[in-house]
């Protein structure tokens, strides 16, 4: 049995050179197409758009569009999963201020809470309309597109476990999805509680007596 001729040096560089291209093109027309997005929510404070106005709005073809998205669903993913992610890391350099393990994981409740209440002043429909709808109908992508917050919290968690003060048969990754969810679902209805809407606050406090000694 003949061995493989294994490809000169320089073809293989060459094909790489050239993957790398075009890879780099294919990230350039799809950070167009979000930046478009975006732009067009923050002028209709809705996720109310077409894909033919984000492939105007981006001055791309509508075949580069499907090149890169099944359609608008996956985009508006694409948008809320980059949004979640730097959510993640703004509460990260936020706890890194403090280095007492329940004060890093106060930081991150208190500022992840005031981050998601609804604010009609600040347009974010990804948050008051998408997430919302993508919670009740695709809760797998939810899961996926929260991965950074939970992985954060679990982190808070740990070190809560390993300072002693995390309750006794809590698992840290367990009481973080419990405080994800508790913080983001309170934060989103809280418009909705009459003239004494829960404060950032109050959540820790519920929070904290739930899962810390007392």
């Amino acid at each position: 049995m003949s061995t493989p001729i294994e490809e000169p040096a320089w073809k293989q560089r060459a094909v790489e050179r050239s993957t790398q291209a075009a890879k780099r093109r294919a990230e350039q027309r799809v950070e167009r197409f979000l930046d478009a997005a975006q732009a067009i929510m923050a002028d209709k404070g809705t996720t109310g758009f077409t894909v033919q106005e984000v492939v105007d709005r981006s001055k791309q073809s509508l075949r580069s569009f499907y090149q890169h998205f099944d359609g608008k669903h996956e985009l508006l993913l694409a948008l809320f999963e980059d949004a979640m992610s730097k959510s993640a890391e703004q509460l990260r350099t936020a706890v890194a201020e403090h280095s007492d393990p329940l004060d890093r994981l106060r930081v991150a409740v208190q500022t992840l809470f005031e981050n998601s209440c609804p604010d009609p002043a600040a347009k974010r429909p990804l948050f008051t309309d998408f997430a919302l709808r993508l919670l009740v109908s695709h809760p797998n992508e939810t899961r996926v597109a929260n991965a950074p917050l939970l992985a954060l919290f679990t982190e808070l968690m740990t070190d809560l476990e390993e300072a002693g003060v995390l309750r006794e048969g809590f698992e840290p990754r367990r009481a973080a999805a419990l405080t994800v969810q508790t913080v983001m679902f309170n934060a989103q209805s809280s418009g909705r509680t009459g003239s004494h809407p829960i404060t950032a606050d109050e959540i820790w406090d519920f929070c904290a007596k739930g899962f810390t000694f007392s």
